[in-house]
C-alpha cells in the first residue's frame, strides 16, 4: 500500500555544516544525542549526523540519501527533495533540509564536541558539494561540475581528488574467504553523487563459475589481459585475477608449461573448467568470495565482465542507479524493484572481458544470475533436483516467467530468495548463497537496472579479492597439473630442475630431476 504524500513546504534556513563524519561509529549511536528530555533527537536512533524530518512519523535523512525510521531501519531514499519509500511510494515532496533540525551522534563518554542542532552549525543539502557519505570525510561532488570525471575522456583519474574513491593504504587484511566478515576490516570509500553525469549504462547478470578471463596472462595485452613482459607491468595491472579449484581453494593462475622438457622451457595458464580442463572438474573456477557484498545499505562491491572498449582487467568503476532499466518506455515503466534501487552506489571491478558486452554495460557476477554461454556451476553443484532458472537471467527471469512481469518488489524478492536457498542453502559453498541473497535483498531483485558511471581507483577490498596471492611473479617453478581437483591445500609441486639459461650442452632442464618431480602427486 502506498503511503500518503505530505507536501512539505518550509522556508530556506541558514546554511550550515555538519562536523566531519569520518570518525562516526559504523553502528547506531550508543545513546541519545542530548541529555535534554524534550530534544526530539533523543527519541530516534542516529547512525551518523542526519536531518530530523517529521511526516506521518519521525524520519532521519542522511547525506548519502538514506532515510531511516526512528529505529534506524532504512525505509526510503531522499532524491531531489522527495522522500521515496522502498516500495516506490512517495512519503513526502518538496523537503528543504536546510530548515530541518540536525541530529548528531554523541560519542561514548564525550559531550564537549556536541553541536547544538539549532545553532548556525547545522544541516547542508545532500545534493550540494559539501554533502558527505557517512563513514568518510570528503564530499559528494556535483556531477555537472568541473570535478566530475568523464570515463570516456582522455583525462586520467586523480586518486587525490575528492571526486574519486579514496584509495586505502596497502592492506594487511588476511582474506578469510567470507566477504561479509572481510568487508568489516576496510574503511568505507568516499563517493560523489553522479546521477545526471551523462554516462549511462546498464547491468546484466551471470555466474558461470568459470576461471575468470583476467586469470590468464598475455604478452601484448590482448583482450584486456594482464601483461607480463616485465614484473613492473604485471604489478601495475594488479597481477592476475585469483582462481580456485572445485574445492574453492586458491590455485596458481599459471605454471610451468605442460610440455616442459630437457631442451625447452615455458609457462602455461592453469586450465579453465569451462573449456580446457581434462577432466573439467579439475580445472580452474571463480573463487566464490568474489560474489557481491554489501558495504552498507547504500554501497556494495562486486565483480563484472566489461566491454573491451570500456575497460581492461583490473579496472574499477563507480555506478549509481537511477531508478530505471534498459528497456524502459512509456508502455514499459520501471518496476518497484528499479525504484527501490535508485540512488544506491556500487563499485565494480573487471575480472572478465565479455565479447558480447556493450560499452557502458557491466555484466554483474552474481550467483543465481544464470550461466550465460558457459557453465561450470553445474560441475560444482552436480544435482538434477535444482531449478537453475534461465540460462540468461537465472533465478529472476524464472520468477518473472512464473509470476508475471508486473509483480511487486516483495513478490520477486521472495521468489528469488526461495530459489537461492534451494540451490545453495545446503551446498559446501556458503558464499554462493550469500551472493544470491545479496541480489534479492540489497540489489532489490532489479532486472537490468540503469545507472550513471565513472572510472575510479579500486578500493583495497576489491584488490585483495581480485589479485592472485600465488602467481605474483612473472616466473614460476610450479609444475603444470591437468587435474587441480586433487589439490587440498599446502605446498605446490615444484621443480628446481630447470633454468632460463641453458648449460654447455644447450639443456634447460636436468631430465632425471625433472622426471622425479613430475612423478609427484597431490
Amino acid at each position: 500500500m502506498k503511503k500518503k504524500v505530505l507536501n512539505v513546504v518550509v522556508a530556506m534556513g541558514v546554511a550550515a555544516v555538519f562536523s566531519a563524519c569520518g570518525d562516526d561509529p559504523a553502528g547506531p549511536a550508543p545513546g541519545p544525542t542530548s541529555s535534554t528530555s524534550n530534544d526530539p533527537c533523543a527519541n530516534v536512533t542516529v547512525l551518523s549526523d542526519a536531518w530530523l524530518f517529521n511526516a506521518d512519523k519521525a524520519y532521519l535523512i542522511y547525506p548519502d540519501g538514506r532515510v531511516t525510521d526512528a529505529a534506524g531501519n532504512v525505509v526510503a531514499q531522499f532524491v531531489d527533495g522527495n522522500v521515496v519509500g522502498v516500495d516506490g511510494g512517495q512519503i513526502a515532496t518538496g523537503v528543504d533540509v536546510g530548515a530541518l533540525q540536525v541530529c548528531q551522534v554523541q560519542p561514548v563518554g564525550s559531550s564537549a564536541d556536541a553541536v547544538d542542532p539549532n545553532s548556525s552549525t547545522g544541516a547542508i543539502d545532500p545534493t550540494s558539494s559539501d554533502a558527505m557519505l557517512p563513514g568518510s570525510s570528503a564530499g559528494i561532488v556535483d556531477p555537472n561540475s568541473s570535478d566530475a570525471v568523464n570515463p570516456g575522456s582522455s583525462a586520467s583519474v586523480d586518486p587525490e581528488s575528492s571526486a574519486e574513491v579514496v584509495p586505502e593504504s596497502s592492506s594487511s587484511v588476511k582474506n578469510s574467504g567470507n566477504p561479509e566478515e572481510d568487508i568489516k576490516n576496510y574503511p568505507v570509500p568516499t563517493l560523489k553523487n553522479i546521477l545526471g553525469n551523462g554516462t549511462s549504462g546498464w547491468n546484466t547478470r551471470y555466474w558461470d563459475a568459470c576461471k575468470p578471463h583476467c586469470s590468464q596472462t598475455s604478452t601484448d595485452g590482448a583482450e584486456g589481459k594482464p601483461v607480463i613482459n616485465s614484473q613492473a607491468e604485471y604489478e601495475a595491472s594488479h597481477y592476475t585475477a585469483r582462481v580456485c579449484n572445485i574445492h574453492d581453494i586458491e590455485i596458481p593462475t599459471f605454471t610451468y608449461s605442460k610440455g616442459l622438457e630437457r631442451y625447452w622451457i615455458g609457462f602455461q595458464n592453469t586450465p579453465n573448467a569451462c573449456d580446457e580442463a581434462q577432466p573439467a572438474t579439475g580445472g580452474g573456477f571463480t573463487c566464490t568470495d568474489m560474489a557481491p557484498v554489501a558495504v552498507n545499505d547504500t554501497l556494495a562491491y562486486a565483480f563484472v565482465a566489461g566491454s573491451a572498449s570500456t575497460t581492461s582487467c583490473g579496472k574499477c568503476f563507480h555506478l549509481q542507479y537511477d531508478g530505471s532499466f534498459k528497456d524502459a518506455s512509456g508502455t514499459n515503466a520501471p518496476k518497484e524493484t528499479h525504484k527501490a534501487l535508485k540512488g544506491k552506489h556500487i563499485i565494480v571491478m573487471a575480472s572478465n572481458i565479455g565479447h558480447d558486452v556493450k560499452p557502458g554495460q557491466f555484466d554483474l557476477m552474481v550467483p543465481g544470475g544464470g550461466p550465460g554461454i558457459f557453465n561450470a556451476l553445474n560441475l560444482m553443484i552436480d544435482r538434477n533436483d535444482i531449478e537453475w532458472g534461465a540460462q540468461y537471467g537465472g533465478f529472476l527471469t524464472y520468477c518473472q516467467q512464473k509470476l508475471g512481469y508486473d509483480k511487486g518488489l516483495t513478490d520477486y524478492q521472495s521468489c528469488v530468495t526461495e530459489m537461492c536457498n534451494a540451490a545453495f542453502g545446503d551446498s559446501k559453498y556458503p558464499n554462493l548463497l550469500r551472493g544470491c541473497l545479496w541480489f534479492s535483498n540489497w540489489y532489490m531483485a532489479a532486472d537490468n537496472p540503469t545507472y550513471q558511471w565513472e572510472e575510479v581507483e579500486c578500493p583495497q577490498y576489491l584488490l585483495d579479492k581480485y589479485s592472485t596471492t600465488i602467481s605474483t611473479s612473472i616466473e614460476t617453478n610450479i609444475l603444470f597439473q591437468s587435474d587441480w581437483s586433487k589439490y587440498k591445500g599446502g605446498d605446490f609441486i615444484t621443480t628446481d630442475a630447470c633454468s632460463k639459461t641453458p648449460n654447455a650442452q644447450g639443456e634447460y632442464c636436468n631430465p632425471e630431476q625433472l622426471a622425479a618431480d613430475k612423478a609427484k602427486t597431490y
